[in-house]
C-alpha cells in the first residue's frame, strides 16, 4: 500500500499570489480559539480604553454602531499557516476611538471577555492599521469568529486581532499577552515569519 493515497496531490500552490513566507491560501474561515466561546449579551457589551494614568473611556454596544464606521477589505494571515485574502469587514477604527484619549503610552493589552489578552505596540492600532469590527461579509460577526466585536489588525498575525474584544489597557511598559507568554513571538510580523520567540 503506498504512502500517499490516490489522487491526493497535496495543497494547491498558490501561483500568481503573493504571500507571506509560509503560508498557504484558503478559502475557508477556519475557527481556532484557546478556550470555549463567549456569549456576549449586547445589552451588557461594552468596551473600554484604560491610560496608564487611570483615566478610563468606555462605550455601549450602541454607542459604538453610532460612531462613524469602516468598511476594511483586507488579507488575514493566520500563524497556524493558512492565509484567506480579500475579507470584508465592518467597524470602527481605532483612530475614531483613541481621538479623545489623552495618552503619552506606547504600548496596549489588549482584553477579551473569556480572559484572552494580547499585547502590542499602540502605534500598531493607528493610523488607519486597526479596526473594532461587528460585521463581515455583510453579515453580524459570528461568535465563532469573535463576535459581537473583535479587534482586526491584518498585518499581523492573526492571534493579535483579539476575538470578543473587551478592552484596551495602555501601558508604559510592555505586558506580554496570552500567547506571548506561551512562546509565540513578542510582535508577530506575518512577512517576516515572526511565529516563535527566537524568530
Amino acid at each position: 500500500m503506498g504512502i500517499i493515497s490516490r489522487g491526493f496531490r497535496g495543497r494547491p500552490r498558490d501561483e500568481g499570489v503573493k504571500l507571506p513566507p509560509g503560508q498557504y491560501l484558503t478559502h475557508d474561515f477556519p475557527v481556532l480559539s484557546a478556550g470555549p466561546t463567549p456569549r456576549v449579551r449586547l445589552d451588557t457589551w461594552e468596551f473600554t480604553i484604560d491610560t496608564e494614568t487611570g483615566q478610563t473611556h468606555r462605550w455601549t454596544w450602541r454607542q459604538l454602531l453610532d460612531l462613524p464606521s469602516e468598511t476594511p477589505t483586507v488579507d488575514l494571515h493566520c500563524v497556524t499557516k493558512w492565509s484567506k485574502l480579500g475579507t470584508s469587514w465592518k467597524g470602527v477604527s481605532l483612530d475614531v476611538l483613541m481621538e479623545d484619549v489623552e495618552t503619552t503610552a506606547e504600548y496596549a493589552l489588549v482584553y477579551s471577555y473569556g480572559g484572552y489578552t494580547t499585547n502590542l505596540p499602540l502605534q500598531d492600532l493607528l493610523d488607519g492599521q486597526a479596526w473594532i469590527t461587528y460585521e463581515y461579509d455583510g453579515e453580524e460577526l459570528a461568535p465563532a469568529h469573535g463576535g459581537p466585536a473583535r479587534l482586526l489588525v491584518p498585518h499581523l498575525y492573526l492571534w493579535k486581532s483579539a476575538k470578543w474584544v473587551r478592552g484596551i489597557r495602555l501601558l508604559n511598559e510592555d505586558w506580554p499577552g496570552f500567547w506571548e507568554t506561551a512562546g509565540y513571538h513578542n510582535y508577530g510580523d506575518p512577512w517576516r515569519e515572526q511565529r516563535y520567540q527566537g524568530d
